[in-house]
């Protein structure tokens, strides 16, 4: 071979070799998501994407520009520069777009103001110009009018003429008409307050007063002087917000309560809609703990209530989804696990007739449509294994059951409402996601989005699943990553990555990995590794119940199990092995070191509960019960009291201003440590979120790196 060639081959090598994947890569990947929004003809989807309002028409598969964004801005109204901060929950629906029933316009909400913009010639017409934003807006069924929020009260303006009208009035920070509360959509995910009537004349509409739910004194602490910042915040055992549910005229006049809605102190309304008649209303109501469940259905005249179904259950009832109302105007779906697994039923609408149509031994996840024509329904579900999902199709009388995704792997789904189209995203431990548009009959149409190519430019490591028994036998299985240039004689330092809790879908998918922490941390040198642990959803409520009463406690065990399971492999240094997690997985991380100090000894904990006293009412005594019924229970899973058996490396990190798990965990636990004499690290950051983001996320990456590599090297 000549010198020349040599050099040409080497030069060549060398230009094909694939980036690791740094902090860099990380930043530089950032996010391809978009929230699509089919028409109500099943034609086509709109969507949000680089600055502009865009359609996708799945016949002929074309993308077109409807408006540009930043031309809604500039004409929008700009809000007062004094607003008080909102602590309005990220469930919240807010700025949606919404689709006229014909299918001809969108309603599209931009700096709070309201547009309207045709879809056949892209005209735009704001129907708003106000300084406080109109707030979850919906058009009518008919078109011809849009109900929204402003302040906290409820106005509906023609679209036509322009005309607005109040139709409450009275609301306030502390008297909600059509208003959540904040624990109300982080909980139970309702994430609206009001409704149209199927008929566009009468509006339903929930009323939360919220002034018995205590205040959280939260502070901006970042310019001169300190601004109090409180926040409605209710804690395990205190009170909730009182909701009343109400009907009001769309073309204005008194509300009219109805009192067999209403919630009190002992039980909270989880849903709420119109019946097809626009005669009647259903509302979904559990008792405090969430044991029992009644759906009613409520005649907006009389006030009556009939019983359309009822639950209950030793341990606790899952809330998925809602009730979704056929065409028929007899009949309606919903998931239950009252078999133990999540799994589909038709019932008819005066609740006296039930069937189930599908069964075994795993989940439903989720309904995804109806082809009302064709009289069947379309679900996804982990039937072949939990670690994959699937798209099925299932007839209303329970038969002719299909699956519409063959390929192994994770399908997530995004439908028109009858079924005619489908995105589906696909993905798999060896394949990068791409998404395709399929006909209801499960044949392909065509590539939306091809696979990311990113793993052309990135050596992505691979992850592999591999399963192991829990301390009760119970089989679990947990996702490997081996370091970058991988040498099986070598002991190598190990980061676990934890979540751990309920109402979450286990960890552990046959998934694309893709660009993210945990392959960072693998290109450093270390052996990740996550774990499934009894409390996770998807493999059945019993899976789940083991948590009852005792948080943290089997979850722990799990996790050691899986622990122990990879250091069995060989190759992990068992004197090495970090942990971390945020929020749950924060409470995880810390539970590990000071009730597993022998197993773990580092821990990178990110706004973390230390005490369960210190959470929501709606998820805490879904799983502990109530403070004053199980005092023992929250007294044995808060982590303060084990503060003196830390011995491993600790790193706490938390948004000051943190709106669901409250700066006063970490505190509490850094107090704790004090006492015991134990050194520890901390970062503070001033978001007044949950999750750390932007700048200071890229920051605590950063930090976390520093903290592994003195811990674990």
């Amino acid at each position: 071979m000549s010198k020349l060639a040599a050099l040409l081959l080497l030069a060549s090598s060398v230009w094909a070799q694939k980036k690791p994947i740094t902090l860099d890569a990380l930043r530089d990947a950032g996010r391809r998501g978009e929230t699509r929004v089919w028409a109500p003809d099943g034609k086509m989807f709109a969507f949000r994407q680089a600055g502009d309002l865009k359609v996708y028409d799945a016949a002929s598969q074309t993308t077109r520009t409807l408006a540009a964004i930043p031309r809604l801005t500039d004409a929008a109204a700009k809000p007062a520069s004094s607003v008080p901060f909102d602590w309005t929950n990220r469930n919240a629906s807010i700025d949606d777009l919404t689709w006229s029933p014909d299918s001809k316009s969108l309603l599209c909400p931009e700096e709070g103001d309201l547009f309207l913009v045709n879809v056949g010639n892209g005209k735009v017409k704001q129907l708003t110009r106000t300084a406080e934003p109109e707030i979850d807006p919906k058009l009518s069924p008919d078109g011809k009018e849009v109900l929204f929020r402003r302040g906290w009260d409820l106005y509906v303006i023609d679209v036509a003429n322009e005309k607005e009208a109040r139709l409450t009035s009275g609301g306030s920070e502390t008297l909600r008409n059509g208003g959540l509360d904040w624990v109300y959509p982080e909980e139970i995910e309702l994430s609206t307050a009001f409704w149209w009537s199927p008929d566009s004349r009468w509006v339903a509409y929930l009323q939360f007063d919220t002034s018995h739910e205590p205040l959280f004194p939260h502070e901006d602490l970042l310019g001169v002087r300190a601004v109090f910042e409180p926040e409605r915040y209710p804690q395990a055992g205190e009170n909730n917000a009182t909701v009343r549910f109400g009907i009001v005229p769309a073309a204005g006049g008194a509300t009219h309560w109805l009192d067999a809605a209403g919630s009190s102190a002992s039980d909270l309304l989880a849903r709420a809609g119109w019946m097809p008649d626009s005669r009647q209303v259903y509302v979904v109501r559990t008792n405090r703990i969430q044991n029992r469940l009644d759906a009613l259905a409520i005649d907006i005249d009389s006030g009556k209530a009939s019983i359309l179904f009822r639950e209950s259950d030793p341990y606790w009832i899952n809330l998925r989804g809602d009730l979704w109302f056929l065409k028929d105007g007899r009949h309606f779906l919903r998931t239950s696990e009252r078999t133990g697994y999540r799994h589909l039923y038709l019932y008819t609408n005066d609740g006296k007739d039930v069937r189930q149509l599908t069964q075994g031994d795993w989940e439903v996840d989720a309904i995804t449509g109806v082809d009302e024509e064709n009289r069947r329904i379309f679900y996804t579900s982990t039937e072949p294994s939990h670690l994959e999902r699937h798209l099925y199709t299932i007839g209303f009388d329970g038969q002719n059951k299909r699956r519409l995704s063959p390929t192994p792997g994770t399908h997530d789904i995004s439908m028109a409402p009858d079924g005619a189209y489908y995105l589906d995203t696909f993905s798999s431990l060896k394949e990068a996601p791409r998404t395709v548009l399929y006909g209801g009959d499960g044949r392909e149409r065509g590539v939306y989005r091809g696979a990311d190519q990113q793993s052309e430019e990135y050596d992505i490591l691979p992850a592999e699943i591999v399963s192991f028994h829990g301390p009760d036998g119970t089989l679990l299985y947990g996702r490997l990553i081996r370091p970058a240039e991988f040498d099986p004689t070598r002991k190598y330092p190990a980061v676990v990555n934890v979540y751990g809790g309920p109402d979450v879908a286990l960890p552990v998918h046959n998934a694309w990995p893709g660009i993210n922490m945990d392959e960072v941390l693998a290109h450093r040198g270390y052996v990740v590794w996550e774990a499934e642990n009894r409390g996770g959803s998807g493999r059945g409520h019993a899976f789940e119940t083991a948590i009852y009463h005792k948080l943290g406690i089997n979850e722990l065990a799990d996790q050691v199990a899986g622990v122990r399971y990879l250091i069995s492999l060989g190759f992990v240094d068992p004197a090495r092995i970090g942990i971390r997690g945020a929020s749950f997985g924060g409470f995880m991380t810390v539970n590990a070191l000071l009730n597993a100090p022998d197993v773990f000894h580092a821990g990178f904990a990110a706004a973390p509960v230390t005490n369960w006293i210190n959470y929501d009412t709606i998820y805490t005594e879904r799983y502990m019960g109530v403070p004053s019924e199980d005092p023992d229970g929250y007294r044995e899973t808060a982590l303060p009291q084990h503060a003196a058996n830390l011995q491993g490396k600790l790193m706490l990190v938390h948004n000051f201003e943190d709106d669901n798990v409250l700066f006063q965990n970490t505190l509490q636990l850094t107090t704790a440590l004090e006492a015991s004499g134990k050194q520890f690290e901390m970062m503070l950051y001033p978001q007044k979120t949950h999750g750390i983001t932007g700048a200071s996320g890229r920051h605590e990456n950063e930090l976390m790196l520093q903290f592994f590599d003195r811990a674990l090297r």
